[in-house]
């Protein structure tokens, strides 16, 4: 039962490629109506499989709730994903219409294929293929939301509304990147997110810097000075007790991440860098998977426009977001770095903060469904997978852990260049196979726990 034949791929893929049609553009509201046509499309889907299947009305759009098995001696796995998808432009990049789905070179190009209606299809179809066969091994409750692309603002109020719907055993959500071609990936780590605005203002309007220059305060300087103190050449965080919760990865897994493929010249190369920067001694892998960073998003003040003013500003701004790791808090960094920064700063800087951030998250390779997951990897890809991190943020998974209780088993199946939120967004069909069979074998391995 390995394998996957020919005919049911294709009927896979068919069924996947009509749902990559719907344009469902969460961020734009001339796509609204696609949008809904798009969760209930996979929502009359499950429903032909047998599931129990409600959309769910929330203060934006939908979310499909589908239930198949009501068994309680079985274990029961809860699959997200969502419906909606990035913007596809600039469409004058795309080698074909972003929602035309096309084959070509053995991938199969269309918005959203891999972020990430190709990955949570892949869950789908192996319920499918094991409906096929008999009774499901487990219970399966698939959430399939319609905002993750503009911050799922009504998830978490869902979550906490059907807490007693939601009751499961574990979280498989399929959204992050494997590490490489053939290599299959389990991601046991996320990072968390603090993001916040910092705002000088040093006088009431700007100033003619012939009249006043070298007399007044400048708000840019004293805002790239202030900026200056918060990190040092080597990477490090200078804000008073910014490591102190930091929890250290295990040796072993130090030494697994050192072991993975790691190209420096390949990586430098296509981001356009010239050298690698990051605190010594850790790996490029775990100073963006596991070490905490501070980032100035953006910067302004002053004139920018078209010729010249000459000008002393009075107030100057930046973006800051800083990725937090295991045991890290948002509330926690946030209330260190406005310590620290009323400590440095002149008088007249404000700090507002634009969002709540979210926590870190980590599961255990040992976890018995993480061990599941490698086996039907295994079984897929006839490779072990790795255990990596990703440097990212999926905040919904904290949020489980913290309302349901439960850990997430981070399966992806997409590759790091498959163009999720640019042009040619792509997803190759090996993986979309191997993906179905490796959700397939996951479950079936899984309800051996039982």
């Amino acid at each position: 039962m390995v394998g996957l034949s020919e005919d049911r791929f294709e009927y896979h893929l068919s069924v996947l490629e009509d749902w990559l049609r719907f344009p469902s553009v969460s961020a734009d509201s001339a796509y609204r109506n696609d949008v809904v046509a798009s969760g209930q499309f996979i929502a009359d889907r499950l429903a032909e499989l047998g599931g129990d299947v409600t959309v769910c009305p929330t203060d934006g759009f939908p979310v499909v709730l589908a239930r198949f098995g009501h068994n309680p001696s079985l274990k029961t796995v809860l699959i997200y994903g969502h419906y909606d998808v990035q913007p596809p432009d600039p469409l004058e990049l795309w080698t074909s219409k972003p929602f035309v789905p096309v084959r070509r070179d053995g991938q199969l190009f269309a918005r959203g294929v891999s972020d990430d209606k190709g990955q949570i299809y892949c869950h789908i179809a192996a319920v499918d293929e094991l409906l096929r066969h008999g009774p499901l091994p487990v219970n399966v409750i698939f959430l399939i939301e319609g905002e993750e692309e503009i911050g799922s603002p009504n998830l978490v109020p869902f979550v906490e509304r059907y807490r007693a719907a939601l009751s499961a055993d574990v979280v498989v959500v399929s959204d992050t990147p494997m590490i490489a071609m053939d290599r299959p990936s389990l991601c046991t780590s996320l990072r968390g997110l603090v993001y916040f605005e910092l705002s000088v203002r040093v006088l009431s309007a700007d100033l003619h810097s012939g009249q006043h220059g070298g007399a007044v305060p400048n708000a840019i300087h004293t805002l790239v000075q202030l900026i200056a103190k918060l990190k040092d050449e080597q990477g490090n965080v200078l804000i008073p007790g910014f490591y102190d919760s930091v929890r250290p990865i295990s040796d072993q897994l130090a030494s697994d991440v050192r072991s993975l493929p790691f190209d420096q010249e390949h990586y430098l190369s296509t981001l356009g860098a010239k050298k690698l920067e990051g605190q010594s001694p850790f790996h490029p892998y775990e100073q963006r998977w596991y070490r905490p960073t501070l980032d100035v998003n953006g910067i302004w003040g002053g004139y920018t426009g078209e010729g010249s003013k000459t000008v002393i500003p009075a107030v100057a701004s930046c973006k800051m977001s800083m990725r937090l790791v295991a045991d890290q808090t948002p509330a926690e960094i946030i209330r260190k770095v406005q310590t620290y920064i009323h400590q440095i700063c002149p008088h007249g800087v404000t700090l507002e903060v634009k969002e709540p951030g979210a926590l870190p998250a980590r599961v255990s390779t040992d976890h018995p469904a993480v061990q599941a997951a490698a086996k039907g990897l295994f079984d897929a890809f006839g490779v072990n997978p790795v255990f990596q991190g990703e440097g990212g943020t999926i905040p919904i998974v904290a949020e489980f852990k913290r309302i349901l209780g439960l850990d997430t088993i981070l399966m992806g199946l997409n590759l790091p260049d498959d163009g999720i939120h640019a042009p040619n967004e792509r997803m190759s069909l090996a993986n979309i196979r191997r993906g179905i069979i490796a959700s397939r074998e996951f479950l079936r391995h899984y309800s051996d726990l039982s």
